[in-house]
């Protein structure tokens, strides 16, 4: 069987895609729109003749008219509200959903007894105070992280209860001092307790909280012993957050976790995230498979996502390109390609200092400080984008909100 026959490729999958897999609570992420895109070849947006009421002020709702809904493009809270928090904790969640994200991100690893902590990668001595309990001082060690040698302490030499006596903290002090006075206040929330959260949220708002949850290292983890995609799917389906209509994407870095997670029964939208053109996925490297993101973003390799995923998550490079000095290009062909193939598309990730903007958009010569975000962001959802991963989901609120009222 081709590819064609088993998944609808194109405009029509989209359209699948937006109506119902994107549906928990009939959330749609605008099939209208799509055809609009398309018909124009390029950027997918609001379709002109839609309402954008629905909680469209507030960030919820869109230009879309029905009950709840992603709006499109979607804000996603990157590691909650890492720009305003310490990430990756219930403060950051919390404030995410607060600011006006739409989704909130978590990462998620092992504990040495198998629970699954969200923290965006395992080494925590940059993001909690372990490095202040001598208790632990003997297990700070060196190991290799996809190839990468990394020394701290990591998630997978404690248990769940020795983590829980760490406090977070701000991972870029120097650049967000400020989230420096939230330091010690929250601990490292389990995903089962993101969870039950999500789902006391819904029910108090009225409207339910969409995840996006990464698999971090899951080739490593496998390889000693504590794979990440069973333990995930077990605790997503209790909440039916494992159907295709749940509130819920699941993400990876890795095509293989992102099969696993299907195979196991998770038929939840998947995105296949995707780092600058010359790097090669790590499952790909373990198993000697030398495409790198260059050959995956061109037609036959988003054709290839499309088979176990339905959306990608480009870093912002891919979508408009940097020239040697930082500044943009014009956009690339991806966003077009990818909803050829009925993929969505989630970029990362944007903020507002001007360390992390294209050259276009800095203001002075302090990196720490401010840029014109609100500008970077609208050029980002111009190109046609259906999310992006944000550290300021208020930013992009207002960006958006241009973004719409002058597309």
């Amino acid at each position: 069987m081709t590819d064609n026959d088993q998944h609808t490729t194109g405009l029509g999958r989209r359209a699948v895609l937006t109506a119902a897999a994107l549906g928990a609570g009939g959330a749609v992420l605008g099939a209208a729109g799509t055809a609009q895109a398309q018909d124009q070849g390029g950027a997918a947006g609001p379709a002109r003749g839609d309402s954008r009421s629905s909680g469209h002020g507030s960030g919820h709702g869109g230009p879309y008219s029905g009950a709840p809904k992603l709006p499109v493009p979607a804000i996603v809270g990157h590691r909650g509200t890492a720009g305003y928090r310490p990430e990756h904790t219930f403060g950051s969640y919390e404030y995410a959903l607060e600011i006006g994200a739409d989704i909130v991100e978590q990462d998620v690893v092992p504990t040495r007894d198998g629970h699954l902590v969200c923290r965006h990668e395992p080494e925590i001595g940059g993001t909690t105070d372990v490095a202040d309990h001598p208790e632990f001082a003997a297990r700070r060690t060196t190991k290799t992280l996809d190839g990468v040698p990394t020394t701290g302490w990591f998630t997978e030499d404690f248990t769940l209860a020795e983590l829980k006596r760490l406090r977070a903290v701000e991972r870029l002090p120097a650049v967000r001092q400020r989230n420096t006075i939230y330091n010690g206040r929250w601990d490292i929330p389990t995903f089962a307790e993101v969870l039950a959260w999500a789902d006391r949220e819904g029910r108090k708002r009225g409207r339910p909280v969409w995840l996006h949850t990464e698999t971090k290292h899951p080739s490593y983890f496998r390889g000693i012993g504590l794979p990440l995609e069973e333990r995930l799917v077990k605790l997503l389906r209790p909440y039916g957050r494992h159907r295709a209509d749940a509130p819920q994407f699941l993400q990876s870095f890795e095509a293989q976790s992102l099969q696993r997670l299907g195979k196991l029964g998770a038929e939840v939208r998947k995105v296949f995230l995707l780092n600058g053109l010359t790097s090669r996925p790590w499952d790909f490297v373990v198993a000697g498979d030398p495409r790198t993101v260059a050959d995956l973003v061109t037609p036959a390799g988003l054709r290839w996502i499309a088979t176990f995923a339905q959306g990608i998550g480009p870093t912002a490079e891919l979508v408009i390109p940097l020239d040697a000095t930082g500044h943009l290009l014009g956009p690339s062909t991806l966003v077009r390609d990818a909803h050829r193939e009925g993929l969505i598309l989630h970029p990362f990730t944007a903020r507002n200092e001007n360390q992390f903007l294209p050259a276009d958009f800095r203001v002075g010569t302090d990196p720490n400080a401010y840029g014109n975000p609100v500008d970077a962001f609208r050029t980002w959802f111009a190109t046609g984008i259906d999310g992006l991963f944000t550290d300021n989901s208020d930013t992009a609120v207002l960006a958006r909100e241009d973004y719409w009222n002058h597309a």
